[in-house]
């Protein structure tokens, strides 16, 4: 066939089979331009992907050639109609993916093509600008389905009939889609087990009863209230993402489930036991009027003691974070054993209190940031708290100091933030200033110190640790006295944040920490590179928003340059006419500048990029370097020459003169 472009010509294109990726039974035509199925591919063909292409119909005779075809993808075509004939010939068709085609104008007769295909197992739907009442006709002979995706169409309520006769289905989409409400719609589906329904407009969700259901996620909804359906049945519900909503309270989950994982981030929720005034609100019931058809049913919930129905013995996973929460219940971690990860951050917590009865000896993160603490609580008896706690957030808070001993019981302890807190370490000069003290703890690897606002520390606050991450961040004032309290970190430490810690080329030397292999010495006052820094065998260096005009000559080749592999240097003024450093580190093998593009140089009050300067600028900044003595030996040689030939001509010119005058004054007669 012809290719044609030209005007009154044929747009179709059908390619070669050489035009197609071929790999065994998989034949790739994607972004071919093609307007219709070539025939004049491999028989056997079992996938065939043609995406991204400007098909819009697929005729009765466009798959006869490939019985053979498992897998068909026609995702981003413009597919309006597909004949009822065209899958006659395709009966172990078991995947299609129609997304982002246009579907909607012919779904009718689409839909008694698919109903052809006796083996089809996965159906993607997506994107085709489909309403519920198309839904129910595309999908109504489809029994054999176990996976159906109809994201990104325009459905707005579900009903039971829609999904009538998919007895099969184990995993239904409905993502990105504009359901406001649910009827029944899912009580056929006995065999279900993941639904997406995130990113719809779904008020609420009262008399969750799909017991057999794995997977549930309702995120980015406007949800203020689930309710599950009152039972003893064992709920099969591993996963529930109520995220993003806007819950109030605490969801009402299955008395006996199997829930390990349950995400309620970013919500309104709170627990009204107590409130920061003093007030409870630990007796207030609610009443749902549930009217489902003819009949109104009320149901009266008590608030507080509905939590206590809730089955939480096998969760492992709690996100809580980005909500309202003053303070926990009474005894609420202690119903989740087997709890390994619990997010708090971004609420308003003032107080948290560890106990023994509330062990949560599972627990290996904990996450408390961004909110105001002012009091860590820890009451210390026989027994552990958080004994394989492995990761403690406490960043962005009001906190001064930890309980003492604290960290003699979370014997697994390895990362802890504490930045943005107003804290100092111990030891301090005083017994009274409140301090954290990490002396002793021999599991700790990382530490984040920054915004605390230390000054000047001294003693040796890191005895006993193997820390390998110190971040000292923002704070102006650590750097001020002798770093002697570095020195139990010679061995281990690796990667050291010095940013905004008001650094000068001559206020410290951190030579002797030769197991550095990152540093960032970001957003300090360095107008000239350290000598000391030449030395250290760092793989990263951050030296971005400093003071610096260049770098030394030989950067490249110092222990330094040997082992750097990734240089930050942006946000320097760079003297334009020094670049002889800049030229060396293109050269430098296996040396990478990420932010390259962003570095300038200035030459008077411009800004450039030193891999491309102008000749002017060239030219003047070998005028601006060149040899000094060199440059007045030039200028001076023709003056010199030239007052010299002037010399000869004149005593050549005048010579017998002279002669004669010297003959005449200073001739004496001989006597002989």
């Amino acid at each position: 066939l012809a290719v044609g472009w030209g005007s009154g010509m044929d747009a179709a294109w059908a390619p070669s089979p050489g035009d197609c990726e071929l790999v065994q039974s998989i034949m790739d035509c994607s972004g071919r331009w093609l307007s219709f199925i070539p025939g004049n591919l491999r028989g056997d063909t079992q996938e065939l992907f043609l995406d991204d292409n400007t098909i819009q119909v697929l005729g009765n005779a466009s798959l006869l050639l490939y019985p053979q075809l498992w897998h068909l993808s026609l995702t981003r075509n413009w597919l309006e109609l597909i004949e009822p004939g065209a899958f006659l010939s395709s009966q172990g068709l078991e995947v299609l993916s129609l997304t982002d085609n246009l579907l909607f104008t012919n779904y009718s007769l689409t839909a008694a093509a698919l109903s052809a295909l006796p083996a089809l197992r996965m159906l993607d739907l997506a994107g085709n600008q489909l309403r519920e009442d198309m839904v129910s006709v595309l999908v109504s002979n489809l029994s054999s389905l176990e996976s159906l995706s109809l994201a990104r169409n325009i459905i707005m309520r579900l009903d039971s009939y829609i999904f009538t006769n998919l007895t099969q289905l184990l995993e239904l989409n409905l993502e990105k889609n504009y359901i406001f409400e649910i009827d029944s719609a899912f009580e056929g589906l006995q065999k279900l087990q993941r639904l997406n329904i995130a990113y719809n407009y779904l008020p609420c969700l009262v008399g969750f009863g799909l017991t057999q259901l794995r997977v549930l996620n309702v995120s980015n909804n406007i949800i203020e209230w689930f309710l599950t359906l009152e039972s003893d049945d064992l709920f099969e519900l591993e996963v529930l993402d109520l995220s993003h909503n806007r819950l109030l309270f605490f969801p009402v989950l299955p008395r006996q489930s199997k829930l390990h994982s349950l995400l309620l981030q970013d919500n309104r929720m709170s627990f009204y036991q107590r409130l920061p005034n003093g007030t409870s609100l630990a007796n207030v019931t609610v009443q749902f009027l549930i009217i489902n058809g003819n009949s109104t049913n009320i149901t009266t919930v008590r608030l507080w003691e509905e939590l206590c129905h809730n089955n939480l013995s096998s969760l492992r996973l709690l996100d809580m974070s980005q909500n309202q929460v003053w303070g926990l219940p009474d005894d609420f971690l202690a119903q989740m054993p087997f709890l390994t990860h619990l997010k708090l951050n971004q609420n308003c917590l003032e107080a948290f209190h560890l106990s023994e009865q509330d062990p949560l000896a599972m627990l290996t993160e904990l996450d408390l940031s961004q909110n105001q603490l002012v009091e860590l609580g820890m009451k210390v008896g026989t027994g552990d708290i958080l004994p394989n706690l492995q990761l403690f957030n406490l960043s962005t808070n009001r906190l001064q100091a930890l309980p003492p001993g604290i960290f003699t019981h979370t014997r697994k302890i390895a990362t802890l933030d504490l930045s943005h807190n107003r804290i100092d370490l111990c030891p301090q000069p005083a017994e009274s200033i409140p301090c954290v003290d990490i002396r002793g703890v021999e599991t700790l690897t990382h530490l984040s110190l920054a915004g605390c606002g230390l000054q000047g520390m001294s003693g040796r606050p890191f005895q006993g640790t193997s820390l390998m991450h110190l971040d000292l961040s923002d704070n102006c004032q650590v750097l001020s006295g002798h770093l002697g309290w570095l020195q139990d970190l010679v061995l281990t430490l690796q990667v050291l944040s010095l940013r905004n810690t008001s650094l000068s080329s001559t206020t410290a030397n951190f030579s002797a920490l030769n197991s550095l292999v990152r540093l960032d010495l970001s957003k300090n006052s360095l107008a000239a590179f350290p000598t000391w820094l030449g030395t250290l065998r760092l793989r990263s260096l951050d030296l971005r928003h400093n003071c610096l005009r260049a770098l030394p000559r030989d950067v490249a080749q110092v222990p330094l340059g040997r082992s750097l592999r990734e240089l930050y240097l942006s946000r320097n003024p760079y003297n334009c006419c020094t670049l002889g450093w800049w030229d060396a580190l293109q050269q430098a093998e296996g040396l990478r500048v990420p932010d390259g593009r962003e570095v300038t140089c200035s030459h008077g009050s411009r800004a450039l990029s030193p891999g491309a300067l102008p000749e002017p600028v060239l030219l003047s900044c070998r005028w601006q370097t060149a040899d000094l003595a060199l440059l007045y030996l030039v200028l001076a040689l023709p003056t010199c020459l030239t007052l010299l030939v002037a010399f000869v001509v004149v005593f050549l010119m005048l010579k017998e003169k002279l002669l004669k005058m010297v003959k005449t004054r200073c001739g004496v007669s001989s006597p002989y």
